[in-house]
Order: structure tokens, then C-alpha cells, then sequence
């Protein structure tokens, strides 16, 4: 973050839909409008972004609308965020998703499995266990 005599803040790694979004959290204390988020901030940045800056309950409320907007388009980008964050309860629900749905040989060739695999080779092995059990 960079502040001038001009009282402007610029802040270099954060588009001005994620700060507004992250503004209306620390002054409303209310989780944002469903279409702002979707449309305009991304559900998983908008958690890295919450995490960063240390907003606890914000990121607490995205990784609860994350674990209940687990589909077959978004498990894998979403495994790897849980991974990359420590966040236990995101990677079970993924894991959970995985093993009972049966999805495995479709995600397979999306980007965002390819992307699990490159960043976090270590939870394939948790994929197999858990749909092994």
C-alpha cells in the first residue's frame, strides 16, 4: 500500500472491486451481496484476499459459501486453496465431494486439477485414500 499528500491510497496487488467488496465487510460488518461477489469478486480471492489482511470472520463466511458451492467445476481450484491455506474443513468438504459423487475421471482433464496437481502434488494422495476407503 502507497499513501501520497494527496490522501489516495494506491494498492498495487488488489483490483477496486475487491477493495470496495473488502470496505463494505469492515464498515457494514455484513457479508457482501451475492451478485457483487460473483460477478465482480471472485468467491476464492475475495477468501485470499480476507485472509491476508486478517478479516478472521470474512474468511470464516467465504470458506462456509465455498464448502457449500462445491460442484464438479469448481472442486479442484478449491482443494488447492484449502490446501495452500490450511483450512481443514474446505479440504474435507472437497474430499467429501470427491469420494461421493464419483467425479474423479471428470475432473481429471479440467485446468483446475491440472492446477491441484502442480501446486499441491501431495493432496492426490489424499484423493486416493479417501475414495479408496
Amino acid at each position: 500500500m502507497e499513501e501520497n499528500a494527496t490522501r489516495h491510497i494506491k494498492v498495487d496487488d488488489m483490483e477496486p472491486a475487491m477493495f470496495q467488496t473488502l470496505l463494505h465487510f469492515i464498515y457494514i460488518d455484513a457479508f457482501p451481496h451475492n451478485n457483487c461477489v460473483d460477478k465482480n469478486v471472485p468467491l476464492q480471492y475475495l477468501f485470499v484476499v480476507a485472509d491476508r489482511y486478517g478479516l478472521d470472520r470474512l474468511a470464516a463466511m467465504c470458506e462456509q459459501r465455498l464448502c457449500d458451492g462445491i460442484d464438479l467445476h469448481t472442486v479442484a481450484t478449491t482443494l488447492a486453496l484449502a490446501e495452500q491455506h490450511q483450512c481443514v474443513q474446505l479440504k474435507q468438504a472437497c474430499l467429501g465431494f470427491l469420494s461421493s459423487h464419483g467425479v474423479l475421471s471428470d475432473i481429471q482433464e479440467t485446468d483446475g486439477f491440472k492446477h491441484l496437481i502442480s501446486s499441491c502434488p501431495s493432496v492426490v494422495g489424499n484423493i486416493i485414500n479417501n475414495i479408496a476407503v
